[in-house]
């Protein structure tokens, strides 16, 4: 991006020539799946399939520190595609014969990006005017064919989009839900923050692009003539226009760290003995953390952290950790219960920080909802001080969305 006049906030490639070019660095891989699966390279000219994983993020900060640059936001958001896999279907076969499927889909080395804003991602009008024309794109392409010389013949493609590269507030953002705060806590099911904390494991996926269009349309006519807030529950804190398709799923490094700052915090509770008191002073639960943080950091070495990150949520989240503070837990049992949910949560993180469960863990995958049943059960009895009516947005989402 050297020769870009200065004013530019944002670079991008149209979406079906970085896709061509995308395909032409994969040519070697396609003719080699071709041959490794018998398949007469001749013979297969269309029918080709390519499933694209598009993700979107905030980049943060990325002021120059120093420098006389021009007037830009101080952030960036970077919106990128994966190929995930290809697929072909000969003619006459019933089946579709995979014949490339992305080695490590969540590097950073197979990740493509596509545009480049200088934006910032709470930016919603901003974000959407330049996405735009990438959404119209992308819905061209969902109705055509590619037609493209691979291997010195024209055969033709087509391609599926899954947008599930998105963290919960992008998603909220490109769905049109209330933000992260809501009272709706979940971008995967209608259920209210009490609603979950009363049932922790038992939701379905519902929420989907079209019906969060609908809804919106709901929203925007109020054909019932309903007050602001029965509309407001019948739309299920739908109340913006969804912009971009996303496929529902879960983010293994936030929900890493949503997990983490709750245990953080149920370390602090169980210090102070919380579950004997009713409101403790601010100064009080100021001691119980500083002990947890001295503990912490002369025990293991942990240093204390303004926010939560990945790296400090994976060193907290360990049978370590928990013996560790189990030193400054009065009641034994009370440590029992400590250990338990620790041992629970190490039985399921294997589970959505994995790329591939079923073949990586097939036994903790098992046992999943078992085990989120029983993490449950803890919480609502045990731990019933901090899950009265109140729960996290990833605390449900990896209790009741996982499975």
């Amino acid at each position: 991006v050297d020769d870009v006049p200065a004013d530019t906030i944002a670079r991008r490639f149209r979406y079906d020539v970085a896709l061509v070019s995308t395909l032409k660095d994969l040519e070697e891989d396609i003719m080699e799946g071709l041959r490794e699966r018998g398949l007469d390279d001749s013979t297969c000219t269309s029918g080709f399939t390519v499933v694209i994983k598009e993700s979107c993020d905030g980049m943060g900060d990325v002021s120059e520190k120093h420098g006389g640059g021009p007037a830009i936001p101080e952030k960036a958001v970077r919106f990128s595609f994966t190929v995930m896999s290809i697929t072909v279907q000969a003619e006459g076969e019933e089946e579709a014969v995979t014949i490339f499927q992305e080695p490590k889909p969540n590097s950073e080395l197979s990740c493509r990006p596509l545009c480049l804003m200088f934006v910032d991602e709470s930016d919603h009008e901003m974000l959407t005017a330049i996405l735009g024309p990438v959404v119209a794109e992308r819905r061209a392409m969902k109705e055509s064919r590619l037609i493209l010389s691979i291997g010195g013949l024209l055969r033709s493609f087509r391609f599926y989009f899954r947008g599930t590269g998105y963290d919960e507030k992008m998603v909220r953002e490109m769905e049109g839900l209330e933000a992260s705060g809501s009272t709706y806590i979940c971008t995967l099911c209608d259920s209210t923050r009490v609603e979950a904390s009363q049932n922790m494991v038992l939701h379905s996926v519902t929420r989907s692009h079209e019906e969060n269009l609908e809804r919106y349309e709901l929203w925007r006519t109020n054909p019932f003539s309903e007050s602001a807030e029965e509309l407001r529950d019948r739309v299920k804190g739908v109340s913006a226009k969804p912009f971009m398709e996303t496929q529902p799923t879960l983010d293994a490094l936030h929900c890493d760290i949503g997990n983490a700052t709750e245990f953080y915090k149920i370390f602090q509770d169980e210090i102070g003995e919380m579950y004997k008191k009713n409101n403790p002073t601010r100064e009080e639960r100021r001691g119980w953390r500083s002990a947890l943080d001295k503990q912490l950091r002369k025990k293991m070495k942990l240093k204390p952290v303004m926010r939560m990150n990945g790296n400090y949520a994976r060193r907290l989240m360990t049978r370590e950790a928990v013996e560790v503070v189990c030193e400054l837990v009065p009641s034994e049992e009370r440590r029992k219960a400590l250990r338990e949910l620790m041992e629970l949560y190490l039985q399921m993180k294997p589970v959505w920080r994995s790329t591939c469960p079923a073949k990586d863990c097939p036994d903790q995958l098992c046992r999943y909802s078992y085990n989120s049943q029983c993490f449950a059960e803890l919480l609502s009895t045990t731990f019933k001080y901090r899950y009265d009516g109140k729960i996290t947005n990833y605390l449900h989402k990896t209790l009741a969305h996982v499975p």
